[in-house]
């Protein structure tokens, strides 16, 4: 059996080399303990990281944990990673994603009614960019694909879960309450040296 110190080790390892989040189930697996225990690791990490003011913090996405940078930190690299231009999202994308975040999962049918548009393209540009991704089915005529966000969305925008949204009131589907609206509700850190990208509609 391994030591506790050889198993935050361990998976401090594993998040460095995997580059992303580790699902606790696969961390409890390959340490061959439980995932109780592996929680209990990884927010400790987590916790001695934050005190000790690291460059590096653990962030944890719904039931996986990953490293990400310290936010006050990012002026830093931002000049280090000048003159590169990071891409972000359309209006369009971001309407949809929001619409997509909030009423998870949903067909592309019921996003269409809210925004009164066809969405084919702008869902496949999301899917393309590991934002959103299909999810299932609705037992609705011709069982259309149900749509939902994905965990890249989570660490994009900064959430450790879908609790951490904010809260709106319920969604109606009128353009009133379009995700014209709706996607003020995310944002995305988009400043002067950011280059939109257009995901072009029907």
């Amino acid at each position: 059996m391994y030591s506790r110190k050889t198993k935050k080790s361990a998976l401090e390892s594993m998040m460095f080399v995997m580059g992303e989040a580790i699902e606790v189930k696969d961390a409890a697996s390959i340490l061959e303990t439980s995932r109780e225990e592996i929680r209990e690791l990884f927010n400790e990490l987590k916790d001695e990281y934050e005190m000790e003011g690291r460059g590096i913090r653990i962030r944890q996405l719904d039931d996986s944990y990953g490293f990400v940078t310290n936010i006050e930190n990012d002026v830093f690299i931002r000049k280090l990673c000048t003159p590169v231009r990071i891409k972000r999202l359309s209006q369009a994308a971001l309407e949809v994603l929001a619409i997509i975040a909030y009423r998870q999962p949903v067909t592309r049918g019921e996003i269409d009614s809210i925004r009164g548009i066809k969405s084919e393209r702008v869902i496949e540009g999301l899917s393309d960019k590991g934002l959103v991704e299909a999810v299932g089915r609705s037992e609705g005529v011709g069982r259309p694909v149900l749509y939902g966000t994905t965990k890249e969305f989570l660490a994009k925008f900064g959430f450790s879960s879908l609790d951490d949204l904010p809260e709106i009131e319920e969604l109606e589907s009128d353009k009133e309450r379009s995700g014209l609206e709706l996607h003020q509700q995310l944002t995305l850190d988009q400043d002067e040296d950011y280059e939109e990208v257009e995901i072009n509609e029907d």
